[in-house]
């Protein structure tokens, strides 16, 4: 027996109109869900092409082979999110606004892994003076290049082989979360862990040494 969305759905202000008719429509006992189902693909498309359409000039978007399929992808992977997750829409906004998110999510993590598609990921540098601040003074290059050098010598011997991967990654060769989740077979989540904790125990060890960071560095 298919338990009804409406059934299950998590409580929250009621739904105006609209957002009622679209949840019903969805509804695993509605005789037009099949119908319904395309109309929100339909929907979910649109706002793919729209968030990929904004991270990409338009030159590009024209000559773009594989736009098309991109946004496709998003639209499918919103879809199979939406309906999985229905029972917990509460209604604080239309429908509509709620399920255009979550195609506007999916192209903007699509859009991110894109251009990684087929690279490697860059060997692990052992060399972390890249992140200098190259218009500093002599005086103010001196400076932070002891803070490098002491953030060098921590990063190497307080983070742990995978801590020291994932802050490199992320931090300095600017690899996408997403994508080194993928690369990594893990999660978003376990990797913003990870980078919590690999800076706290730089922040520590360079506090011991009587040093800190600045924002930017950070």
């Amino acid at each position: 027996m298919t338990t009804s969305p409406m059934a299950g759905r998590t409580a929250g202000r009621p739904l105006d109109v609209e957002s009622e008719i679209w949840m019903r429509r969805l509804s695993g006992n509605s005789r037009d869900r099949v119908e319904a189902v395309e109309d929100l693909h339909a929907l979910l498309l649109r706002a793919a092409h729209f968030e990929l359409g904004r991270r990409q000039p338009a030159a590009d978007v024209v000559a773009s082979v594989g736009f098309d399929d991109l946004a496709m992808q998003a639209a499918d992977d919103a879809l199979v999110a939406i309906l999985a997750k229905l029972h917990t829409y509460r209604g604080d906004s239309r429908f509509t606004t709620w399920a255009y998110k979550f195609a506007l999510l999916e192209a903007a993590v699509k859009a991110r892994k894109r251009p990684w598609h087929g690279r490697e990921l860059p060997v692990e540098a052992d060399d972390f003076t890249s992140v200098l601040d190259k218009g500093r003074g002599p005086s103010g290059q001196a400076e932070a290049s002891e803070l490098m050098d002491a953030v060098r010598d921590a990063i190497a011997e307080v983070l742990t082989p995978h801590q020291r991967a994932v802050l490199v990654a992320i931090t300095l060769d600017d690899v996408p979360i997403d994508v080194l989740a993928d690369r990594r077979n893990t999660t978003r989540g376990a990797l913003y862990k990870t980078l919590h904790d690999a800076r706290r125990k730089l922040r520590k060890r360079l506090a011991e040494d009587g040093l800190a960071l600045e924002p930017a560095t950070r």
